[in-house]
């Protein structure tokens, strides 16, 4: 553990103006806050905070952050309080402490609720100011490196899951690689211990067959480049234990069959020289086709810099057979590299005066991430938007004037389109990869130039959610989603209550409505049309409300019966929102029934449907709207089995403006198959004329309407 005067002489090293005075007055509180408490080791907790800060001075960060280092468990852990904190060491103090002490809460929810609105805190705290998160991820670091002293193997893996899916992936999005290393690496040890064990067995058995391979291939590839009069500094290593498995994983491939383990740095003075390096390698050993990428052209999103190549080494025929295989090597300059261990914290603005604006402009993701975050509706999702934000590997696509953008992998154009703008990927209802039409749903690839094609209208689509790639699509689609369903069950709602209304002969009009959203404990008329549109209020408790004593001895009403005059129509609304069709698939003109369960849309059937009377739930007398814009409907059809049954079906459906939604084969024999048929119809006329029409073609020999 770092001494007092050991702490202050590290951070005067880097930063001669530091507050000495800060720095002792927050060493000696911590240590007199935390007393005699002891971690899982047996080692008193204050080596925690101080060794976190001691963390934080090998990123050379401010005296402020290296306090909040030493404070940062005082107000969770001890009886301080944020008023003492902030009144003995400032507000900025303060505020990074309390920013670290929300995350930290994370680790000990189980309830996901309070775990999501922690997360959402800190995450607002880190856009502040991005000195929050550094704080933390060396707390965590020095957690993770003491996480074998906790018994508890559950309490172990809980912590160890966080790390992977939150911490890591945070730490790779502000560019601090060797953070993210050495976390992966530490979680992987407690998820897959075994498989931890079994990778480094096996990389110490090819250490004790090869002897120092790597420091041969590193000087090696130093002299090739110093033939060329390249000066550079040529490091090598193993890949560590998790970046061997996940790539195991990634390709089911065995470790034998793995071949590039090794990976090597070349670090020059400028960028010219970077590419310089790159010919020289790619001269002396043949290149992996698809294993070149330029991050120095095309940085990644966090900032980072680098040329990666694979090539196929070999030194000659009596090296060691290890000496002849794929090895990984990266090229770049030593501002790059410094970036690519430190990240954000190498080169970060706060050292010059920076905020969380800043933090935002210079880091965009955060942005989007607190937009993700900002839309979620229910804990699990947030967590869920928190994790695909995050964690997510990227492709480069263009826009039609060249603009770069970074999405993550197996992202579509509705994904790109949310990426440029809100407002685009709302109005999105087409697009061009490079220059072609395509579906939405196609998947990018780097280079892929798109163009995406918009309406006026702002309507995302729901089913968009089913293939988007991006937590800030996904979000988008939802809220929409969830807006829509909002309006469309007030507007069901309203039409219920009018119904309602129109049977008790009255008008409901303030001095009404008023009593009865008292009695009935509601703020207003859009809550009493929303827990009748979500059958959370019975008609019989709404009319009670309404007109006290209307239900007294009033016999129940009957289940089934015809729609009357106060039906309430459906037009307007989008299936699957605030109502769905049933498996019969009912279509305009069909005599129609609601079924209305507590919470949910409400589902519409035919009067005759064979499943209705199976349904749980208060039955609603609905009907089309006047203006319906038609509805799917699904035939059976069999057809001889011959060639072109198929060609002349579909044009006589085409001939009839029947447009196919889907088509799958169901039986087939030797002289026959049966194919169901999902169509799009304007109404039941529609349809039966539709039906007409088919079974006047000769390759068909029956065609039936399906209810289900």
């Amino acid at each position: 553990m770092l001494r007092q005067y050991e702490l202050v002489e590290r951070v005067k090293a880097y930063d001669p103006d530091a507050d000495e005075d800060l720095l002792n007055r927050a060493y000696v509180f911590s240590m007199k806050a935390h007393g005699s408490q002891l971690r899982a080791s047996g080692d008193p907790y204050f080596s925690h905070p101080i060794e976190v800060a001691g963390i934080l001075t090998d990123l050379k960060l401010d005296d402020e952050t290296i306090a909040t280092g030493i404070l940062h468990d005082t107000i969770e852990d001890t009886v301080a309080t944020q008023d003492e904190i902030d009144r003995l060491f400032g507000k900025s103090v303060g505020r990074l402490v309390d920013g670290v002490t929300k995350l930290s809460k994370i680790e000990a929810q189980t309830d996901s609720e309070r775990q999501a609105e922690n997360l959402r805190k800190f995450l607002l705290a880190m856009s502040n100011d991005i000195r929050v998160l550094l704080v933390k991820l060396a707390d965590r670091l020095h957690n993770m490196r003491t996480l074998h002293f906790i018994k508890s193997e559950d309490k172990r893996r809980r912590i160890a899951r966080e790390t992977m899916d939150i911490y890591a992936p945070l730490a790779e999005r502000i560019g601090m690689y060797g953070f993210m290393d050495e976390l992966q690496e530490l979680a992987f040890r407690q998820l897959e211990p075994d498989g931890h064990a079994t990778i480094s067995a096996r990389l110490a058995k090819l250490r004790e067959g090869g002897g120092d391979t790597v420091a041969r291939i590193a000087s090696g590839i130093k002299l090739v480049l110093a033939q060329k009069g390249i000066e550079a500094e040529v490091t090598g290593r193993e890949k560590r234990p998790y970046s061997i498995w996940r790539k195991m994983q990634g390709r089911a491939m065995t470790f034998e069959a793995l071949s590039d383990v090794m990976a090597f740095r070349i670090i020059v003075d400028d960028e010219a020289e970077c590419y310089r390096v790159l010919g020289v390698v790619h001269g002396r050993w043949p290149m992996v086709p698809g294993r070149f990428k330029d991050f120095i052209s095309t940085p990644k999103r966090n900032g980072y810099k680098s040329i990666h190549t694979t090539v196929l080494h070999s030194a000659n025929a009596r090296e060691n057979a290890r000496e002849n295989a794929r090895i990984e090597v990266q090229i770049r300059t030593r501002r790059m590299h410094e970036e690519s261990e430190y990240g954000l914290a190498a080169h970060w603005a706060y050292k010059q005066g920076g905020d969380g604006a800043q933090a935002r402009e210079a880091y965009p993701w955060l942005e989007d991430l607190l937009e993700v975050l900002h839309d979620a509706a229910t804990p699990e999702e947030l967590l869920e938007n928190a994790r695909l934000a995050m964690f997510q590997d990227q492709v480069f696509v263009f826009t039609p004037k060249g603009a770069l953008h970074q999405l993550p992998r197996d992202s579509t154009p509705v994904d790109f389109a949310y990426a440029v703008h809100s407002d685009l990927g709302d109005s999105c209802v087409g697009a061009k990869v490079n220059g072609r039409v395509v579906p939405l749903r196609t998947r990018l690839v780097n280079g892929d130039q798109v163009e995406i094609l918009r309406s006026k209208v702002k309507a995302p689509d729901p089913a968009w959610e089913g293939f988007v790639a991006s937590a800030k699509a996904r979000a988008a689609v939802r809220r929409h989603v969830r807006h829509k369903n909002l309006q469309e069950s007030l507007a069901m709602g309203g039409k219920l209550l009018e119904s309602l209304a129109l049977r008790l002969k009255i008008a409901p009009g303030d001095e009404i409505l008023g009593p009865a959203l008292s009695r009935l404990k509601l703020a207003d008329r859009p809550a009493l049309e929303l827990a009748m549109a979500r059958n959370q209020l019975t008609d019989a408790q709404v009319s009670e409300a309404l007109v006290p004593g209307s239900t007294a001895g009033q016999k129940p009403r009957r289940k089934r019966g015809k729609p009357g005059p106060a039906a309430v129509s459906i037009h307007g609304l989008t299936a699957g929102v605030a109502f769905e069709l049933g498996a019969c698939h009912p279509i305009p003109g069909d005599r129609i029934v609601g079924i209305r369960r507590p919470g949910e849309p409400i589902v519409v059937h035919t009067i005759d449907c064979a499943s209705l009377a199976d349904e749980a739930g208060e039955w609603l007398e609905v009907s089309w709207g006047a203006e319906t814009d038609g509805a799917i409907a699904r035939l059976a059809v069999v057809v001889h089995n011959q060639p072109g049954s198929l060609a002349s079906l579909t044009a006589a459906l085409a001939a009839h403006n029947a447009n196919i939604v889907n088509l799958a084969l169901k039986h087939r024999d030797r002289e026959f198959h049966t194919d169901v048929i999902d169509i799009e119809v304007e109404d039941l006329k529609h349809l039966t004329t539709i039906i007409a029409a088919l079974r006047q073609v000769k390759a068909v020999v029956s065609v039936e309407r399906m209810r289900g």
